[in-house]
């Protein structure tokens, strides 16, 4: 095989793979996530609790759909946290899961596939069916201690 006959095999292999990756107007899209993906994006260096089944917390969030990064929900608007108990079924499963073993002052990044998040059924109107979700996270408190200000700021 000749030289031009081999980078022309090499650039029809990339545009084949790559072209499953492409939308119907040219734009590049990801693939959504098959398993969920916790990111760890800040973390305080004293955590001596740190989140487990059965306990109440409170989270501020934001969520977006991972297809197009389309804002959903935010408790930030609101000004209040979502108060939950962990792995009770009363969130997602995606949240159950991610938010395990985190410290309070820790900010997460969660990527979650659609059957640990609204599955089949979507939330409508603002959830489609079969949707991966994205959620910026910040655990601000666990069974009622919240946030140590000044071991955060003494971090920062």
């Amino acid at each position: 095989m000749n030289i031009l006959a081999l980078a022309f095999t090499i650039v029809a292999a990339l545009a084949c793979s790559t072209a499953a990756n492409v939308n119907a107007s040219g734009k590049r899209v990801r693939a959504p996530p098959t398993q969920l993906q916790i990111g760890v994006k800040y973390r305080p260096k004293n955590c001596t609790v740190r989140t487990k089944p059965g306990d109440k917390v409170s989270v501020h969030y934001t969520g977006t759909l991972f297809s197009d990064g389309t804002e959903f929900d935010s408790s930030l608007g609101r000004g209040t946290p979502l108060d939950f108990v962990v792995g009770q079924g009363q969130v997602i499963k995606g949240w159950d899961q991610g938010l395990l073993n985190m410290c309070v002052g820790e900010k997460r990044k969660l990527q979650i596939p659609a059957d640990l998040a609204y599955g089949k059924r979507g939330a409508p109107p603002t959830i489609p069916a079969d949707a991966a979700l994205v959620f910026e996270t910040e655990l601000m408190a666990i069974n009622g201690q919240g946030v140590d200000i000044e071991n955060v700021r003494e971090e920062l």
